[in-house]
Order: C-alpha cells, then sequence, then structure tokens
C-alpha cells in the first residue's frame, strides 16, 4: 500500500458509526486531524469519529477514541461491540473473550459466534458507574435542568422527560454539551420510561452532535432509572438507531450491555495534507 494511504473498515453500532485502523499496519501522524476531515459526510467517509485500534502488554487490543470533532475520549460503549466483531471476523484474535485497554480502563468483551463463525452479538462489562466525580461534574455553579450525572468512564447526564420526541435536541444539546457544570463536557440524555418498563431514550454526543445511539449513554441511563426508582436493575433501552439490552448487576455492581455490531464496507484513504 502507498505510504499516504491508510486501510479502513466502517462500522457501526445501531447506527453509531465510526471509522476503524488498525495502527498495527497504519500510521496516523495526526488523529485528531484525520478523524475531522474523514467523519466529514460529503468530502470524507462520513461517521461519527475514528476509532484507533492497537495492542498492550495489559490487554488484548487497546481502542483510543477520536471524535468527529477531532478530541480524544474516553470510552465508547457501541465501538467496543464493533471493535469485538472486527478483530474476531478478521482473525486478530480466537479468542471470545477479549479484554481491551481505553482511556477509561480494561473492559472485557463476551462474544456470542454462531456456526459459521461469525459474531451475532457482543456483551461489554463496563464496570461499576461512577456517581460523583468532580472532574466531569461539578455540583455547584450556573443551573441545569434536573438529571442524573452518570460516568461510564466518560460523563452522561441524564434527564427524564415525558415525550423524549419533542425535545428540539438540535438546539439543547450544544448548549448542555458545553455547560459549565460538565469541566470535560458531558453527553447529554433525555429518557422516557415506557409502559413496559423499558426506556426511550435520545442522545447530544459529546464531540460527535446527535447520534443513533449511545451505548455508554444507554448504560447511564438505566443507572440513573434504576437509582430514582423508575425502573429495575435490568431494562431494553430504545434508541434511534435500535434497542441494547442494559443490566446493571447486584452481584458485582458492574453495567452489562449487550448488543450487535455491523460492518458496513472497507476502503483506502488518503492521509490528510
Amino acid at each position: 500500500m502507498e505510504k499516504n494511504k491508510i486501510h479502513f473498515v466502517k462500522m457501526h453500532g445501531l447506527g453509531n458509526d465510526y471509522i476503524y485502523v488498525d495502527t498495527e499496519h497504519n500510521d496516523i501522524p495526526d488523529p485528531g486531524k484525520a478523524a475531522i476531515e474523514w467523519s466529514k459526510p460529503h468530502t470524507g467517509i462520513g461517521s461519527d469519529g475514528l476509532i484507533l485500534i492497537g495492542r498492550s502488554p495489559s490487554a488484548d487490543f487497546t481502542m483510543r477514541i477520536i471524535n468527529a470533532d477531532g478530541l480524544e475520549g474516553q470510552m465508547c460503549g457501541n465501538a467496543s461491540r464493533c471493535l469485538g466483531k472486527l478483530v474476531y471476523e478478521r482473525g486478530l484474535t480466537r479468542k471470545t473473550t477479549i479484554s481491551m485497554l481505553t482511556r477509561a480502563g480494561i473492559k472485557m468483551l463476551y462474544l456470542d459466534v454462531d456456526d459459521n463463525d461469525k459474531v451475532q452479538s457482543v456483551t461489554v462489562d463496563l464496570m461499576e458507574p461512577v456517581l460523583h466525580d468532580p472532574a466531569q461534574f461539578l455540583t455547584q455553579g450556573e443551573p441545569l435542568p434536573e438529571g442524573v450525572f452518570v460516568s461510564i468512564g466518560n460523563p452522561n447526564y441524564v434527564i427524564f422527560v415525558d415525550d423524549v420526541e419533542a425535545i428540539d435536541l438540535a438546539t439543547v444539546g450544544p448548549k448542555l454539551e458545553f455547560h459549565s457544570r460538565f469541566p470535560q463536557r458531558c453527553n447529554i440524555e433525555f429518557a422516557q420510561v415506557l409502559d413496559n418498563g423499558n426506556i426511550r431514550m435520545r442522545v447530544w454526543e459529546r464531540g460527535s452532535g446527535i447520534t443513533m445511539a449511545c451505548g455508554t449513554g444507554a448504560c447511564a441511563t438505566l443507572v440513573a432509572a434504576a437509582l430514582t426508582g423508575r425502573t429495575c436493575r435490568k431494562a431494553t433501552i430504545v434508541m434511534d438507531g435500535g434497542s441494547l439490552e442494559i443490566e446493571w448487576r447486584e452481584s458485582d455492581n458492574h453495567i452489562y450491555m449487550r448488543g450487535t455490531a455491523t460492518e458496513v464496507f472497507e476502503g483506502d484513504i488518503e492521509l490528510p495534507q
């Protein structure tokens, strides 16, 4: 391959789409610039950001998340499931239990593989939620709409409403993402508890804007709903791109997310100049 050409795979988890690059075979000197240029829908590949897959002595793989705005994130649940499917189906590992190092620590991926050796779903152990983190959420400052802060390695703020479809997400989302109470900016989730106990959720994702799904946001929504007595500790979170099964287990206090991952296409692209 030409020196300035990078091989990529585009994947999505419920419409939350990223560009995946194996850094063992592709060198990207400026990932932020690449994420901005490649994420553009008309002149680039089009995505919510760039995922860099690497290796580490402490885990099977590493995952770096560069959002569409060029800034690095700590964790992404949908990208985690896609990474698990990609590394298994591309023969980078034969393990069905995979450790993955992120900026939010090591996460475990459990792959459901069918008789044709294809990954049908991935369960991610996102460990324990953090409810108090002054580095991510300031308890004092300008007023916020009533909500629940939950960190799943990255900050999320969950606001419960009667009608999630009535929210003008494009207007209110960026105002809350950059609110002074969020030193690192924040994912903003609007959630509506349904009659069957499941939850309809829409998200404004930090660094990417409106996305069709957010895995960590779905986990934060379940935790917030359980903490406020709106649901039990297991529910289906319904987002624009599809649904995730989320469980906050009492046995270990970990959050488990189960869902699908989909490969869209692969190709080669030039590094941005």
